[in-house]
């Protein structure tokens, strides 16, 4: 089994954790939630072109399981994914953490980029709405991947739509919940927060897988593809058989 793409699932996600969360952590005050925003979309779309050929650069357990439902990866794929991303989410935010522990005066406790509802959102928002709000981003971001993804990887200007729609779902989602739309990025930050933001990390758990399933049952209705994981299959066999032949 090829290693190099669970090795890029880790080092994406912790990628993403580090610039992503890391904006909020430590220049959250200086470049405001505009920043924010840009720096998670930025760096998504920088490692779509540096990790989308060799892994498709889901980084992210909703995607992959949008990829899942589509049935353009099988379970085991989508398992060795999982694992990779949750330990790259959490190794990134340990990073921040440490950096953060760095700076004079910044408090980690309660708060490290994590996401909530209540007295930790801008807003004050519901859980209720937290829950739908974190569906309703997630839906977007996987729908997006999806429909403009061609096979598993992320090629040509695939990267650039992504990013863009990250950001704006940033854009939307800092002031409700502090935008999770992904648990490995929910679940790092949370651990070192600890206090009310481990009470209420099984939220951003939960709603962005829920977003990303819908949006995959969505994306098999506008964009019909029969058998795309048999094709894959069949197409990676052929290329596989052309190379032992010119070789």
């Amino acid at each position: 089994m090829d290693r190099r793409p669970i090795i890029c699932e880790f080092l994406g996600t912790l990628l993403l954790v580090l610039f992503g969360v890391g904006a909020a952590v430590l220049a959250g005050n200086w470049i405001g939630n505009l920043g924010v925003a840009l720096a998670f979309g930025f760096i998504l779309l920088a490692l779509a072109y540096a990790l989308g050929p060799i892994s498709g650069c889901h980084v992210n357990p909703a995607v992959t399981l949008g990829f899942l439902v589509a049935k353009r990866i099988d379970v085991r794929t989508a398992v060795t994914y999982w694992a990779a991303q949750f330990v790259g989410g959490i190794a990134g935010a340990a990073l921040v953490f440490w950096l953060a522990k760095t700076v004079p005066g910044l408090r980690t406790h309660g708060k490290m980029g994590s996401n909530g509802w209540g007295s930790r959102s801008e807003v004050h928002i519901s859980l209720g709405g937290a829950f739908l709000a974190e569906v309703l981003l997630t839906f977007l971001l996987v729908f997006v991947v999806l429909a403009v993804t061609h096979r598993l990887a992320v090629t040509g200007f695939d990267g650039l739509p992504i990013g863009i729609a990250l950001a704006v779902i940033h854009l939307v989602g800092i002031p409700l919940t502090g935008t999770s739309v992904n648990p490995a990025r929910s679940l790092g930050p949370a651990l070192f927060a600890g206090g009310a933001a481990m009470s209420q990390v099984w939220l951003f758990i939960v709603a962005p897988l829920v977003g990303g399933a819908i949006a995959a049952a969505a994306h098999l209705v506008t964009h019909p593809q029969p058998n795309v994981l048999a094709e894959n299959v069949l197409v990676d066999n052929v290329l596989a058989d052309k190379a032992v032949t010119e070789h």
